[in-house]
């Protein structure tokens, strides 16, 4: 038979008050109901857990390693509990998102009609940057990071990944040619970010075998702008698949050098401090959102 809740409790009652008579107590029970408690969860785990004397109780070797377990477990069920309440509550209050453009024009803002309909009494408040931001600086309570965490003063909790392309528009290649290989790529226009380098390493290898970094001859701050130039014809250009999904969908934006590119997704993870307690409208969001992508991202690996 397995070990109940009640069983635990009353084991941790006579612990923590030092007798089967102040547990009863505690827990507005019998001593006798206390007692026979204790017998049951001894006999189930063929073990004591406590000695006793006429003058006080004991911790055994086995009841002192099995009090953790037991702890652990009433404190599981009762995090569990509250957080049940706290869904019975009506969530309420500001709710202030951060994102990059691309992000939040993409992916965030075809959502929020259908988390307003659910939750109409949250105000949202939407943010866009293209770097990162300082969470408490910028009064943010959740923002959505694309790519590696740096700081460890935030917690993460993970959405996802994006895979990246090299794309083109039909009009830009029926102009200019498709390029067969890498070393194609030289004749070729890039569009590329003017921040953070690192955003142009495309998912390709180069004549000695690394990553291919790519200088731009259209650079911009916004992969959203990128995706417009793109868009018009004026070059190749590497974005994740969240923000062109529709775009290669309706052959707006053609994956190009496939056979090249390398499987590299973008980690995209939304992220909250630590030290932040978290608020109704916060859980609901996060929980909302993780359902929301599970169709728009891939899994994580």
């Amino acid at each position: 038979m397995k070990t109940t809740l009640e069983e635990l409790l009353a084991f941790k009652a006579v612990v923590d008050s030092g007798s089967i008579t102040a547990a009863a107590e505690q827990l507005g029970q019998t001593t006798s109901g206390i007692s026979r408690a204790l017998s049951r969860l001894e006999g189930k785990l063929a073990t004591a857990l406590l000695r006793r004397t006429t003058r006080r109780l004991e911790l055994t070797e086995e009841g002192q390693s099995f009090l953790a377990h037991a702890r652990a477990i009433l404190a599981s069920v009762e995090e569990a509990e509250e957080q049940m309440a706290l869904r019975r509550q009506t969530p309420s209050g500001r709710l202030r998102v951060n994102a990059a453009p691309s992000f939040m024009q993409h992916v965030i803002v075809p959502l929020v009609g259908e988390f307003r309909q659910r939750y109409p009494a949250i105000t949202l408040e939407l943010d866009t940057n293209d770097r990162f931001i300082d969470l408490l600086e910028h009064r943010t309570d959740v923002a959505i990071r694309i790519g590696a965490l740096r700081d460890s003063t935030l917690h993460a909790r993970p959405l996802g990944t994006s895979r990246l392309r090299v794309l083109a528009s039909p009009d830009y290649l029926e102009a200019h040619g498709t390029p067969s290989s890498v070393a194609d790529l030289a004749r070729h226009t890039l569009l590329g970010f003017s921040q953070l380098e690192s955003l142009n390493d495309w998912p390709l290898f180069d004549a000695q075998g690394g990553e291919l970094h790519v200088t731009p001859d259209i650079s911009a701050s916004s992969g959203s702008t990128l995706r417009s130039l793109a868009l018009a014809g004026q070059g190749l250009v590497c974005l994740a698949d969240f923000m062109t999904r529709d775009d290669q969908r309706k052959g707006t934006l053609i994956p190009i050098l496939e056979q090249e590119t390398h499987d590299i997704r973008q980690v995209i993870n939304a992220v909250y401090y630590r030290n932040t307690q978290l608020s109704l409208r916060i859980m609901l969001f996060l929980d909302f959102l993780a359902a929301r992508l599970e169709g728009v991202l891939e899994p994580l690996s």
